[in-house]
């Protein structure tokens, strides 16, 4: 009678396997990117956003022109290393708790919200309607600007901006990609602005919530985490082999089968 009940309960059973092991399978598409986002069908962007100038930030300015020794009073040339202004060997600049930068002969600038292009044209215009220099090419480089990214990628840590504009996928690109253990559904952006930390969230699966997100194009400091999918966060546990880890339900599953195998030959 009990071998009777056992084989009447196989099917069952078999199908409750069979729907487990069509679940999982489904998850995988959790790993696709924009999976809403239809061909031949233009996605409108926001409008790019280039990075903003903040205090803290340390700029490499320098003033190139005909007359080598006229500019050399506006480039800030580092010396400790017996270094020269015509090999490149410059001091930076750096952006003051109130906005400004002090440069020789022209004075404190405010330059706190400008763009990198915006400052370098201001630079110019100022050298010209003082009749300092004639022609002045004037370049703005980042000295110290960077992001970071943390949690599931394949190359975490902090990367340097060179660019007047990072999106979040090229961010997440630059770190090497998310491992299949990251959750595309769930990242995490923390942007810190005016003393302020401003938590966004992203689902890297829907088209809308990539390119409408307020943090596609990133800042300076910008952080970014990639949480783990519940499978590696079960990983981590002290006791690995719990109801809650694949782990458990495979061996259990193995056990049932072994046991309904025995008693039904």
């Amino acid at each position: 009678m009990i071998l009777n009940k056992i084989k009447n309960t196989r099917i069952p059973f078999i199908m409750v396997m069979f729907i487990c092991i069509l679940s999982s399978c489904g998850s995988a598409t959790k790993v696709v990117y924009l999976q809403d986002i239809q061909p031949n069908i233009t996605v409108a962007l926001q409008e790019a956003q280039d990075i903003k100038l903040r205090s803290g930030d340390k700029l490499n300015i320098i003033v190139h022109s005909r007359d080598q020794e006229l500019v050399q009073m506006f480039n800030l040339v580092n010396n400790t290393n017996g270094g020269s202004g015509a090999n490149g060997n410059y001091s930076l600049y750096t952006i003051d708790n109130t906005g400004k930068i002090d440069m020789p002969i022209l004075g404190l600038m405010t330059v706190e919200g400008l763009t990198r292009i915006e400052l370098a044209n201001m630079i110019k215009y100022k050298l010209l309607a003082g009749n300092l220099v004639r022609d002045p090419i004037v370049t703005v480089e980042y000295a110290n600007l960077g992001y970071s990214v943390l949690g599931e990628v394949n190359n975490p840590g902090r990367k340097e901006i060179e660019r007047d504009r990072v999106t979040l996928l090229e961010a997440l690109a630059e770190a090497g990609d998310l491992t299949i253990q990251g959750r595309r559904d769930n990242i995490l952006v923390l942007r810190t602005e005016e003393g302020k930390q401003t938590p966004y969230r992203i689902d890297l699966t829907q088209t809308n919530s990539v390119y409408s997100s307020p943090v596609y194009y990133l800042q300076q400091n910008d952080m970014i985490y990639v949480e783990p999918n519940d499978v590696r966060a079960n990983q981590s546990t002290l006791n690995a082999n719990t109801t809650r880890t694949p782990s458990f339900w495979i061996s259990s599953a193995s056990f049932i089968m072994t046991l309904i195998l025995f008693l039904t030959n």
